[in-house]
């Protein structure tokens, strides 16, 4: 029994939709937090990798018009290729409300720092250097705390978060996995196994 119940795929971790509002709500309440908010929003809204999402220039999300792009082409991927410069998989969309955070984000940064040149990085550190994977990962640690989180969450469940509720929204497997960028849809399956949550709400569902 032990055997059969370890070859049976788990949901990946994520965070539970009552987090997910936490998190977005104390880094959006405070200013020293809004970059960070950004971070978090877009992932959600494109399940990029962390590395993926901290490589972005400023060129990259605003377009010639000074507009910010519907469409963004990644600067590295994973599994990319030392002399692979352009792959038109490695896209994602941006939705109107992470686009707006974005256009909001800049402005900010226009106003402390200045005109923004295009290879600028998107992402900053509060000594102006591209922010690094070890400080998003600590920022990511002390939000949780200060949104109150009962338990700790690694970067990477922003991902499966994302991925998961594209899954959980349309039941489209095949959807899910050019969200995901997923070569094969046999690592997409992972988010068909149901989680602990969508347990809860069966549960609660139930008669007494």
């Amino acid at each position: 029994m032990a055997a059969y119940r370890d070859s049976i795929p788990r949901a990946p971790k994520r965070l539970t939709d009552r987090e997910v509002a936490l998190l977005l709500k104390v880094t959006g309440s405070h200013v020293d937090g809004f970059r960070d908010h950004v971070l978090y929003g877009l992932t959600f809204s494109t399940g990029l990798r962390q590395h993926e999402s901290l490589a972005f220039n400023v060129g990259d999300v605003r377009g010639p018009d000074g507009r910010i792009r519907r469409r963004i082409r990644l600067r590295v991927w994973k599994g990319q290729q030392e002399d692979e410069v352009e792959d038109h998989r490695q896209e994602v969309f941006l939705s109107q409300t992470i686009r707006a955070k974005l256009a909001r984000l800049l402005d900010n940064r226009r106003r402390h720092e200045g005109p923004l040149a295009d290879d600028e990085p998107l992402f900053v550190s509060s000594r102006g250097v591209r922010l690094s994977a070890r400080r998003a990962r600590s920022a990511f640690a002390e939000w949780q705390v200060k949104a109150g989180f009962e338990r700790h969450i690694n970067f990477h469940a922003l991902r499966h978060t994302a991925t998961d509720e594209v899954y959980r929204r349309t039941k489209d497997i095949r959807l899910a996995q050019r969200f995901a960028r997923h070569e094969s849809l046999q690592s997409t399956t992972i988010y068909t196994h149901p989680s602990d949550e969508d347990l809860e709400r069966a549960v609660d569902g139930q008669p007494a």
